[in-house]
């Protein structure tokens, strides 16, 4: 914190101002950071403003520069494709960005992460951690979802989408399908208060809803809870429990508490289900061969499926069913469908950040949104990918 306000030319003796206050850590400001919606354009250049706030950047401490911004705040939060800049860091150990994109380079150069010379219809390339060709990608996506299934859930669109994204995001074997957004709260580098608090953002809709009011209910993810500060729900649910069957604000008596539903790549992609439309788009594939055929045998017809059902949600058992019943509008259902965070157009997640109870003093907003006129995304007619 010293080293980065000493930096700062405010007209403040900022040393003085951190002795006065080092023996009362509470009267410190607040920092939040905000990365916001646009998919991996968004991710990309948010991790390179996060970079530099990051004091283990090499020459980020130096005269001039911001690092140490990123230790010094206490909350950074995404949307969209923001989240996927903030789930990868916590789930690979809040590791910097240097180091992840220089990790476990192979003899050409070659990361085994953040492999985004591919596109997410190939997957990443074989490397230390990926053992699977284009054909069992796909089956080891429909496998994990199939599991889930069996398991007694519902599943959606974005449950694939989540565990492809998860392939280029998370330095596991298979896109790391055990590891949980609630694991992070264990991790040494959390309990000991070296990183922000990570906050996800998502929103409310029902199936078959189109259009998403602005002030549809605003619901977050972080490493303890979930749930919304909006007037119409104001209750949180522990995360590592989210599969639980609750009423009332109370798990249902004698039903068995369910632990493992909070998959970080679920959460990832249900903050970024509006990108998920690509996956629809798989059969228009340029691939042949092995490729193109597992395609055809394993994912489309299910996508198609999903896809014409407009089930593009992602379906959680409602934590906050009966609860708040005259002003919560998903009362009285047992599940609750959340969408990507910047579909109300509040592409930048300052939500979580301007709580009156976290009391944030300042945020810093990387806004990496394709317009500034707040209009719908638009498909690219090469790729159909969504160009917001």
């Amino acid at each position: 914190m010293r080293e980065f306000l000493g930096r700062l030319d405010l007209g403040l003796d900022t040393n003085a101002y951190l002795d006065q206050h080092s023996s009362n850590a509470s009267t410190l400001p607040n920092i939040g950071i905000a990365i916001s919606g646009g998919g991996y354009r968004a991710m990309l250049n948010g991790a390179g403003v996060v970079q530099a706030f990051d004091n283990r950047t090499p020459n980020a401490t130096s005269a001039g520069q911001l690092g140490g911004l990123l230790q010094s705040s206490t909350y950074i939060a995404g949307l969209s494709g923001g989240s996927w800049l903030v789930g990868s860091l916590y789930t690979n150990n809040f590791s910097s960005i240097s180091d992840i994109m220089n990790y476990a380079q192979d003899a050409d150069g070659d990361s085994s992460l953040w492999q985004f010379q591919n596109s997410i219809f190939e997957g990443p390339d074989k490397g230390s951690l990926q053992i699977l060709d284009s054909v069992g990608y796909y089956a080891d996506i429909r496998d994990s979802v199939t599991n889930k299934e069996d398991a007694g859930y519902d599943t959606t669109l974005t449950d694939y989408w989540g565990r492809a994204l998860s392939y280029q995001l998370i330095n596991a074997s298979n896109g790391g399908p055990e590891y949980t957004f609630s694991s992070i709260a264990q991790q040494d580098w959390f309990t000991e208060a070296d990183a922000p608090l990570p906050l996800i953002v998502a929103d409310g809709r029902a199936p078959g809803e189109i259009l998403i009011a602005a002030n549809t209910t605003v619901y977050e993810f972080n490493p303890w809870e979930m749930g919304s500060h909006d007037p119409t729900v104001y209750g949180f649910a522990p995360l590592q429990y989210l599969g639980t069957n609750f009423s009332a604000g109370s798990p249902i008596d004698n039903d068995k508490c369910v632990t493992g539903f909070d998959s970080a790549s679920f959460i990832m992609g249900t903050s970024s289900s509006l990108f998920n439309q690509g996956l629809l788009l798989l059969n228009n594939s340029d691939s042949s061969g092995p490729f193109q055929d597992a395609l055809q045998s394993t994912l489309l017809s299910v996508l198609e499926k999903l896809g014409k059902d407009e089930n593009d949600i992602a379906d959680y058992p409602n934590p906050f069913y009966h609860y708040h019943n005259d002003t919560n509008p998903n009362a009285e259902s047992r599940q609750l469908t959340l969408v990507d965070g910047g579909e109300d157009n509040q592409n930048i997640p300052l939500n979580p950040l301007i709580q009156p109870q976290r009391m944030v003093d300042v945020i810093f907003a990387v806004d990496s949104s394709a317009d500034t006129n707040e209009t719908w995304p638009t498909a690219d007619s090469a790729t159909g990918w969504p160009n917001g």
